[in-house]
């Protein structure tokens, strides 16, 4: 059994990993977020602590840690940069090795042909902060996996390949059921694909864009 912390637990890939892990683990979690009132349901489950934090306030986020055995980011923003700094001080300071962090296809400037343009152009504003968290995971110590998916679906289902940064990235989108799945793998197996970058995407949907854009 380990204990799992979950920063930015509100967000929809997060919110599926805490479902699945608590079904289908014995893990216990700590989901930090913004407004822990959004995740009341899980306030009398006694594997479940949630706690109200500001993930760029590292001595909070440190504490909230220290119980942790993998740390897994769903945070995002053009701040993201700022974010991954905090969360890897915290977790100096907290003495943690393993993080599982959600980036960005794009992060490496890995994606290629008429998709990778547009897609360029369309996170324009973010990819600077998803570039800045990469090297900042590159220039550290710790265990991590960086997870790039591509472009997010709700749909319910689980169907991906991975690619490492030494291929081309496939397809265009994928689900955050996928995400999901693949995240609780590495829970289930800490010692799998340690510092190495992966990109997530549904097969065969290969375009200049998502269909659903």
């Amino acid at each position: 059994m380990s204990t799992v912390m979950i920063i930015g637990a509100n967000g929809g890939t997060a919110r599926i990993l805490t479902e699945r892990l608590l079904n289908e683990t014995d893990n216990n979690l700590i989901l930090y977020l913004r407004k822990a009132e959004r995740l009341s349901q899980y306030q009398n489950n006694d594997r479940v602590t949630v706690i109200d934090g500001d993930v760029l306030k590292t001595q909070d986020l440190a504490k909230a840690m220290k119980p942790a055995d993998i740390i897994y980011s769903n945070v995002g923003g053009t701040d993201l940069g700022a974010q991954t700094k905090s969360i890897l001080e915290a977790m100096a300071e907290a003495d943690k090795k393993r993080l599982i962090f959600i980036s960005a296809l794009g992060a490496h400037h890995e994606v290629s042909g008429k998709f990778g343009e547009w897609n360029e152009q369309a996170i324009s504003a973010f990819l600077p902060s998803f570039r800045e968290s990469a090297k900042l995971l590159e220039d550290s110590d710790i265990y991590y996996t960086e997870v790039r998916p591509a472009w997010l679906t709700n749909n319910d289902e689980v169907d991906y390949e991975e690619t490492t940064l030494d291929q081309s990235f496939k397809g265009t989108e994928v689900s955050r059921a996928s995400v999901a799945d693949y995240v609780l793998k590495l829970v289930n197996k800490p010692r799998q694909d340690l510092r190495a970058s992966i990109g997530l995407n549904k097969p065969n949907t290969e375009g200049d864009k998502p269909r659903f854009m």
